[in-house]
């Protein structure tokens, strides 16, 4: 059983099924499935790949878990995934969304018929084309107002219920349905080349559900430091992380959300412009800045700099916040919050 999304362990969703079906397996696709996945307590493996990539290593009994904002959300997600492992190894897509079973191309009919059997939910043959090669990369099942990103970045705002964004040498240029953030373009070209067909894209919340906190937490070890882009933090974290150096507003949300339950506090370097991708929930010993003038990539970066070694988190977060106090505004420190 892949499941996809914080959603189907969040509801319940995901245990529940596991109770009737009892598979061989969880595997986990979504940085905050992961979260989601390891706050459940249910043995799991993440690998930390695409869906796609997770569902063709796992093999032609693996089916996917998915519980997408909207039914049409949850079709378009599952004609994507469908159409990257190719019409010959089909997909089996169990959706809570619309409460169906969808079997795409030469997905197994015969484990089809066993999920809804389980489920009680309707069986829905569709197909899904092989994507082509292309420059432009269509987002659908967007509600206008909420946020887009690509590879984790916030670029914009939807306006309409399509983003169309267009590769050029490398470089994604919005075409139509998207109120553009410009910095957030920049940010995501900063790590380089973007490729249009295969960039993670991604409308809307990362999840609903706040996460639970944990209480204990090292104070001595070396500071990770994520520069804009948070879905990257799993991948990075490793033995020995004492906390984080955060930079912008939704990378220090989505830090903030991860490092909840791990007991890892996070110093925050915000300028303001949040898009409300997850909410944000510090630990003991965060501190959240916001500059007063400049970009938070200008200071995060200084700071950044600044790190050497391990060091003993209460007093390097007290030290920083010491030196930096006349250019920044506190957001939140020691349980005193005006903005998370």
């Amino acid at each position: 059983m892949v499941v996809h999304g914080p959603e189907p362990f969040d509801s319940g969703e995901t245990a529940a099924l596991m109770e009737r079906i009892r598979p061989s397996c969880v595997l986990v696709a979504g940085v905050m499935a992961q979260t989601a996945a390891e706050e459940s307590g249910i043995p799991c493996e993440c690998p930390g790949s695409a869906p796609s990539v997770v569902l063709r290593e796992a093999g032609r009994d693996a089916f996917l878990l998915n519980h997408a904002k909207s039914p049409e959300s949850g079709r378009i997600f599952g004609e994507i995934i469908a159409g990257r492992l190719g019409s010959k190894a089909g997909l089996v897509q169990v959706e809570f969304s619309e409460n169906k079973v969808l079997c795409w191309n030469m997905g197994s009919r015969v484990l089809a018929a066993e999920l809804a059997d389980t489920t009680g939910f309707e069986v829905e043959f569709l197909s899904a084309g092989n994507p082509e090669p292309t420059q432009e990369r269509m987002i659908r099942g967007c509600i206008p107002g909420e946020a887009v990103m690509v590879d984790g970045i916030v670029i914009g705002t939807a306006t309409s219920e399509m983003v169309v964004l267009m590769s050029r040498d490398g470089r994604l240029c919005p075409v139509s349905g998207l109120d553009p953030k410009a910095h957030g373009f920049e940010k995501l070209h900063r790590r380089g080349p973007v490729d249009a067909g295969q960039a993670w894209c991604k409308s809307g919340s990362l999840r609903r559900r706040g996460p639970k906190q944990k209480t204990e937490r090292i104070n001595e070890g070396r500071i990770l430091v994520v520069d804009h882009c948070g879905c990257d933090l799993y991948r990075r974290l490793g033995p020995g992380v004492c906390g984080v150096l955060s930079i912008g507003d939704d990378t220090t949300a989505v830090c903030t959300h991860i490092c909840a339950h791990l007991g890892i506090p996070v110093f925050g370097i915000t300028d303001g412009d949040a898009d409300g991708v997850v909410g944000m929930t510090c630990n003991q010993g965060s501190v959240i800045v916001e500059v007063l003038e400049g970009r938070d990539d200008d200071l995060g970066m200084e700071i950044a700099a600044g790190i050497d070694g391990e060091v003993l988190w209460d007093n390097w977060a007290a030290s920083t916040l010491s030196a930096i106090q006349e250019r920044v505004r506190v957001v939140y420190m020691d349980g005193s919050q005006t903005l998370c």
